[in-house]
């Protein structure tokens, strides 16, 4: 979708709400908000947290969520490598920024502001704190602006139900004091909506909380994909929102490949089934809320296991590398991406056809297997759908003896082992084929290379 149909969804989802809520807008006022949200959200390193992504978890049913959603991500540091230019007019009154750490600013520094003191309530967080991208602040932030920017249309009930919605998208979360985040969401809003008199009743509140949760499922709705396919399509998607150097396709070095799956393995290993998902009085459902808890856990073992399998690839691969250089492209190994259908030899050509040399065990093996040799849902535009080599060295020595040389792999990578010492303990039929088809694949552009020019 192109920036101008982005716009035009964002602007319909926005006249929609309105139309909802019965609240009159001028259209010049929306389509301003709209240029906000969208010239935010397609900002050039955003490949997952796009229109696309507010548009979906905003869903369609929802006025208050709809709202949420289309500025719950409008803020994402790690993402865009600072606030986008167009946002700092809302936050920079109440944060500032020292030494490469954004902090709220004290109160002999600060505004008078109710929604500035709507927001702190509802997030719970102090005068003087500092920001923290893995506790809340972007989605701070962007309740910020949102509440700055809707506050001329919308009344403070609303208002506060909408940062609620914002709040619940904090992911992840583990109990506190025995309670969940949604519940300490709700006592929160309890206390601002005392304090500001806002008026909401006990009841309108726990809709808010219930209308909160449903939003920040669908947010992280593919860990319950029923396609572990399409699950690792959007974990594809994050890694070059916060990996950069992925943009290039033909220059991203193995090692710098290996690092983006390292940290996606790291957080995978970290996560447990039961942070991904809410649930708060009845919402979801019971069943609903633990058939996504159990999705959710397969999807999560599958990536283990997946990225696992590929990391050691590129532990095979960078230690090889390292015979000829230590920031060598990925792509003078493995080939470039090719999308304009040239005659261009990769590696994978040149690997032997082998059978399976270990029987799949269960339905995980079987499933990572085809995830391997047929490919995630559909290509990235860095990397390629499918995993031929990985393919073949799981035909050759099985998940069993990957997973026991996984350990020697991040020694490896920590420089704990040399590269050298690391083949030394992997099968000598692999580290053959692999070397060999690298050979074949460099012959071959040699004999490229040396093509006499047609007189």
């Amino acid at each position: 979708m192109n920036f101008e149909q982005d716009k035009q969804q964002c602007l319909e989802k926005l006249e929609w709400a309105m139309s909802q809520l019965k609240v009159n807008v001028d259209n010049k006022e929306l389509e301003r908000i709209t240029a906000l949200i969208v010239q935010t959200m397609t900002g050039p390193w955003r490949y997952f947290h796009t229109p696309d992504h507010i548009f979906e978890v905003g869903g369609s049913a929802n006025a208050i969520e709809v709202l949420a959603a289309l500025f719950h991500d409008l803020v994402y540091v790690q993402v865009d490598q600072s606030v986008n230019f167009n946002l700092t007019f809302y936050i920079s009154p109440f944060i500032q920024e020292i030494k490469e750490h954004l902090y709220i600013r004290e109160e002999t520094d600060l505004p008078d502001s109710r929604m500035f003191d709507l927001v702190m309530g509802t997030f719970g967080f102090k005068l003087g704190q500092q920001l923290s991208p893995f506790a809340g602040q972007n989605e701070f932030l962007s309740a910020l602006v949102c509440a700055l920017v809707l506050s001329p249309l919308l009344d403070d009930g609303l208002l506060l139900q909408i940062v609620t919605c914002i709040e619940a998208t904090i992911p992840f979360r583990p109990e506190k004091e025995g309670l969940h985040a949604a519940e300490h969401l709700f006592h929160r809003i309890q206390e601002t909506n005392d304090k500001l008199g806002i008026g909401l009743s006990e009841s309108k509140l726990i809709e808010a909380v219930q209308c909160s949760v449903r939003m920040a499922n669908r947010d992280v709705g593919s860990f319950a994909n029923p396609s572990s396919a399409r699950f690792l399509d959007n974990t594809w998607s994050l890694l070059p929102e916060t990996n950069h150097n992925l943009k290039n396709p033909s220059s991203y070095t193995v090692n710098e490949y290996r690092v983006a799956l390292q940290k996606m393995d790291g957080f995978m290993n970290f996560l447990k089934p039961d942070l991904v998902f809410q649930q708060f009085k009845g919402e979801p459902n019971d069943r609903e809320f633990h058939n996504k808890l159990d999705r959710a856990d397969r999807n999560i073992k599958i990536a283990r296991l997946y990225l696992g399998c590929k990391l050691f690839t590129m532990a095979l691969l960078e230690a090889l590398s390292r015979r000829f250089g230590r920031n060598i492209p990925l792509s003078t190994i493995m080939g470039e991406l090719n999308p304009l259908g040239l005659s261009i030899e990769k590696l994978e050509d040149f690997l032997p056809d082998v059978s399976n040399r270990y029987p799949l065990e269960g339905d995980m093996e079987r499933e990572v297997f085809d995830l391997l040799s047929k490919g995630r849902f559909s290509d990235s535009p860095y990397d390629i759908k499918n995993s031929p080599l990985t393919t073949l060295i799981v035909k050759i020595i099985g998940f069993d003896k990957i997973r026991d040389l996984l350990g020697n792999s991040k020694a490896f990578f920590k420089d704990e082992i040399t590269g050298e010492e690391f083949l030394q303990d992997c099968d000598p039929a692999v580290v053959e084929i692999i070397t060999d088809s690298l050979s074949k694949l460099f012959d071959s552009r040699k004999a490229a290379l040396l093509t006499p020019i047609a007189s």
